[in-house]
This record gives structure tokens, sequence and C-alpha cells, in this order.
């Protein structure tokens, strides 16, 4: 289940990372206004959700290497939702890395 949770928060830091990928292509009057926006201010609060999830889940048990190694799904996330949302391309050549990235999870929890 913990495991599932960690699953969870980084699942939450990339969309985090989509929030201000948002907040800073919107053009604001100064520099506080650029970021300090609602998207990047829901960006930071949901990063944060994030780290207080994975604390959460190794007090509980999970170990920081294996937290480490979840935290790289990342890797699949973002560009995906990079793709869906910003229509950001995934070439070749990433795709290959993310299959690599994956099949190293698999590999560690085999």
């Amino acid at each position: 289940m913990y495991y599932a949770i960690v699953i969870l928060s980084v699942f939450a830091a990339a969309g985090a990372q989509m929030l201000l990928k948002q907040g800073v292509r919107q053009n604001y009057a100064g520099f506080w206004r650029q970021y300090l926006n609602p998207w990047v201010i829901g960006g930071y609060a949901i990063m944060a959700c994030s780290l207080v999830l994975n604390i959460f889940c190794m007090s509980r048990g999970v170990q920081v290497k294996e937290v480490s190694t979840i935290e790289s799904l990342s890797y699949l996330f973002v560009p995906c939702l990079a793709f869906i949302l910003f229509r950001e391309r995934i070439t070749l050549r990433k795709a290959g890395a993310i299959a690599i990235i994956i099949s190293g999870v698999i590999l560690f929890f085999l």
C-alpha cells in the first residue's frame, strides 16, 4: 500500500511540474508576479505534499533506496503529461531512454 502512495506522490510531483510550466508560460508584470502567481504557488504546494507523502511512507518502512528508485518513474510521467498538455515532442531517443529507466525500475524490484 505504501508503495502505491509513493507512486501517487511521484505522479503528483509530475503534475506539480506541469503547473510550474503553465505558470511561467503566462506573462505577468514584474518579477514577483511572474514567479508568485497561482500556477506556481499551486505547483510548489503540490510538490510539498508529494514530499510529505514520501516522508510518511519512509516512516512506515519503505526504504530510501526504494523511494528513490520509484521516483525515477517521473521520467515517464513528466514527458507523457508534457506531451498531453503542452504538445511537447517525445523523440525516439527519449522513448528509448524512458524504456531503459522503466526496465531498471522493474529489475530493481525483482
